[in-house]
């Protein structure tokens, strides 16, 4: 099974999803961890430059540097899959179609594109909600600059009405799930493990 943990910036998802994968792997079940960007990989390295401000980007080229980082992934994501691994991602391609479709880039399009790049579809994806005033909150306690979209609260509300569309459309998962995320770390994980624990039965 494939389960990717969404939200906006502050909701979460790096803490969940490690939660997710200590409590499965306790469980004795195989399971492997993506975390997105990529700070290992050369394009996620790229990803962190631009959030940083070190240069510009037009829409659909962040769209396709995003992308290009799950490319990098993506034998490894398919082969654990093959070998009945869980994989948990904290966040995955559905976060470029939240924030670069935010941005103006045509959803269809991106859709299309995953489909020629044959990018593997989640099974499951767990979108952590919280408002932008929280995720702003957070950010702002945990590090003193924040980045491009971090700052940026009104961009991070349309970002959240966008993840709701994704959620309500049903768009490049076999199913959402939302949680309500402003609860506090053990009850949201609480949700998660309930969630999870119904959907790898099926």
């Amino acid at each position: 099974k494939f389960i990717v943990i969404e939200g906006i910036d502050g909701a979460g998802g790096e803490t969940q999803s490690k939660l997710l994968f200590k409590y499965l792997v306790d469980k004795g079940k195989k399971v492997e961890l993506f975390s997105y960007p990529n700070p290992k990989s050369p394009v996620g390295k790229l990803i962190y430059e631009f959030l940083n401000k070190k240069f510009d980007l037009d829409v659909p080229g962040q769209f396709l540097l995003y992308t290009i980082d799950f490319l990098f992934d993506k034998e490894k994501i398919l082969s654990a899959l093959k070998d009945n691994k869980v994989v948990i991602s904290d966040r995955y391609f559905t976060s470029t179609l939240a924030y670069q479709c935010t941005k103006g880039y045509p959803l269809e399009n991106g859709l299309e594109l995953a489909k020629l790049l044959d990018l593997p579809v989640p099974d499951l994806v767990i979108f952590l909600d919280i408002p932008a005033e929280t995720s702003l909150k957070r950010k702002l306690k945990e590090k003193s600059k924040l980045d491009r979209h971090e700052e940026d609260k009104l961009y991070l509300e349309r970002v959240r009405e966008t993840f709701k569309k994704l959620v309500k459309e049903n768009l490049f998962a076999k199913e959402w799930v939302i949680v309500d995320a402003t609860r506090s770390i053990e009850e949201v994980f609480e949700e998660i493990r309930r969630i999870v624990e119904k959907h790898l039965l099926d």
